[in-house]
């Protein structure tokens, strides 16, 4: 069995300062469901352990028409797959939500923690990404915002530092004319974790897309906005012609890992099908290739 100390602030603040003085020695705990595993396979040994559980600072899913939708860090999966706000202004996030992972870890596992382990092959980073979210972040001292891009850095690596603590998601309110989709393509039906995540917003009005995002996940270090697929259908009125070059731009923008899951090549591959079934559908295109 693992020795250390169990910590219980009850504030972001202290929080903060449990870990800078702790120093590296220390993990912050929310839900647990990756810190558990790591200690059983003894990838971490701590010597404190600071639980976020008390922290009501941490907590809270909320929403306003022009401040848009504020995600404590602490908030369930599963809270944001039944929140009737997220699934009003961000289906795509509801179904995300709802599709995650598997029921033990919507119930227990959180938003914020999920974030802060850096996992490219989880679900929330990917969808968040395409509604401009940014992250809160604060230590003892200061508060600060982060867009969420800059705050995934690599491969199981943000851009947190070892005194900081992230408080909340947050997501402007989306365009009247908003749309969105999401898909993660599993290699086996038996896996939890995607070999690639699609997340697509797009802003149409009178059959134009005025705005493109796109962002795929699981497939690289960090997911990432494939901005040269967007600009294939930004301005343009989609066709199924102008989808097919926005999947193969993605999948040739795509900086694709090579692993024991899945060739560089399959997930460019993987990846292309997946981004020209999402954006048909998504734009109520004729599904043929």
């Amino acid at each position: 069995m693992l020795d250390f100390e169990w910590l219980t602030p009850s504030t972001v603040a202290e929080a903060c300062q449990l870990a800078a003085q702790h120093g590296e020695e220390a993990r912050f705990m929310a839900g647990g469901t990756a810190l558990m595993l790591a200690l059983r396979q003894r990838l971490v040994t701590p010597q404190a352990v600071i639980s976020l559980a008390g922290i009501s600072e941490l907590r809270g899913l909320t929403w306003d028409a022009t401040r848009g939708l504020r995600i404590g860090a602490l908030t369930l999966h599963d809270e944001l797959a039944q929140h009737p706000a997220v699934a009003s202004h961000y289906p795509m996030l509801t179904h995300l939500a709802r599709h995650m992972a598997n029921p033990q870890v919507r119930h227990q596992g959180t938003v914020g923690g999920n974030l802060c382990y850096g996992d490219p092959s989880t679900d929330p980073p990917t969808g968040l990404l395409v509604w401009n979210a940014e992250v809160e972040i604060a230590n003892a001292q200061r508060s600060r915002r982060l867009p969420l891009r800059d705050f995934l850095v690599d491969y199981f690596t943000t851009a947190l530092a070892p005194d900081e603590l992230l408080v909340a998601v947050h997501l402007p309110p989306p365009s009247a004319y908003t749309c969105s989709r999401y898909a993660r393509h599993m290699r086996t039906a038996a896996e939890h974790r995607p070999l690639a995540t699609v997340a697509t917003v797009a802003i149409v009005n009178q059959g134009q897309c005025d705005e493109m995002r796109l962002a795929v996940g699981a497939s690289s270090v960090v997911p990432r906005r494939l901005t040269t697929a967007e600009d294939v259908l930004t301005g343009r009125v989609p066709t199924a012609a102008l989808v097919a070059q926005a999947a193969d731009a993605a999948a040739n923008e795509l900086d694709a890992l090579d692993d024991a899951r899945g060739s560089a090549e399959f997930r460019r591959a993987m990846v292309r099908v997946t981004v020209w079934r999402e954006l048909s559908a998504l734009f109520e295109l004729p599904d043929s290739q």
